[in-house]
């Protein structure tokens, strides 16, 4: 991407509820497709986002699956960007399962394009999960993240987001290990 390109990637970002495709000529034309183009090749590159090896597109589109069911049930909400027609970067949150843990949410996963990162399309999706958090009635929003992932770390700091606990060299890939960060926005103060 050139630098012209990179100025206009905000200001031609559009951030779509993805609850359903309907209307959105993005999410018609092959969304599984591209979230599993943008999940391989960061997981490809090391990114920390649950696998280890780049998920299988029946892997991508179970998940898609499951987080759209959630979604329809009011458990989850699920954001993704768009530039010119084209996926950009996705993530959900979904509500816990656990009866007593019902009021609370866990940000999931939040994946940018390789070529769009730094330049806010995170922010902006982080954003607006927050907001349907909040517009949910979610008490806390959770979400953990690896250690080294310095720049993800800033940004939901930057967002509100606190450190609760870190779970030390708890992250396993291969023979390193990774630090856990748990962090939370808390919408009850």
């Amino acid at each position: 991407m050139d630098a012209e390109s990179i100025k206009g990637v905000t200001a031609g970002l559009v951030v779509l509820d993805a609850s359903g495709p309907a209307g959105h000529p993005e999410l018609e034309r092959g969304f599984a497709a591209a979230a599993h183009r943008i999940l391989g090749d960061l997981v490809g590159r090391g990114a920390a986002l649950g696998w280890v090896e780049p998920p299988s597109p029946d892997e991508v589109a179970r998940l898609l699956d499951h987080v759209g069911g959630a979604v329809r049930a009011g458990d989850a909400a699920l954001r993704v960007a768009c530039l010119d027609g084209r996926v950009v970067g996705l993530g959900y949150w979904l509500r816990y399962a656990r009866p007593t843990h019902r009021p609370h949410a866990d940000l999931e996963k939040v994946a940018v394009d390789f070529a769009f990162q730094g330049h806010g399309v995170g922010r902006a999706l982080t954003a607006a999960l927050i907001e349907d958090a909040r517009a949910a009635g979610i008490e806390v929003l959770t979400l953990d993240a690896r250690g080294d992932n310095a720049h993800a770390l800033g940004l939901y700091r930057s967002l509100g987001f606190s450190e609760y606990g870190r779970l030390r060299d708890f992250v396993a890939v291969g023979d390193r290990r990774y630090d856990k960060v748990l962090y939370m926005l808390d919408f009850r103060r």
